[in-house]
């Protein structure tokens, strides 16, 4: 892996979350992958979807309230079932955006979003 080419990607990619469409919120999985997306200092919304709803539940709020969405799971396999089930429910109701999950699963090490704060700092330093 080229780390000096994926670090500049992921900056790249961390400057467009924080300058796009600010109403378009992010969904992650958990706490830790909101803070971790603070630490990054993305000021957006973040929405967490494990919040003791069911994931229907959760995409019928979601489909009411926005007409397009960030999903950012991680990119385990976990994350990729999440992020597929929330796209196929969501299907015909709401935008999914997918590509930043995409870029980071490409071009990091990491595979969860609270990991990428430790992650970039560590590459940076070595680059």
């Amino acid at each position: 892996m080229d780390y000096k080419k994926s670090i500049e990607e992921i900056k790249k990619v961390i400057e467009n979350l924080k300058k796009e469409d600010k109403n378009v919120p992010i969904i992650v999985e958990g706490d830790k992958d909101k803070k971790a997306l603070r630490k990054l200092d993305i000021k957006r919304k973040i929405i967490i979807l494990n919040k003791g709803i069911s994931l229907t539940d959760f995409c019928d709020k979601i489909a009411k309230d926005y007409k397009e969405i960030i999903i950012f799971t991680d990119w385990d396999r976990k994350g990729g079932f999440l992020s597929h089930k929330i796209q196929k429910n969501l299907e015909g109701r709401v935008k999914c955006n997918t590509k930043y999950r995409e870029v980071f699963a490409k071009n990091t090490m990491a595979k969860t979003v609270e990991g990428l704060p430790s992650y970039i700092k560590t590459i940076t330093e070595k680059t």
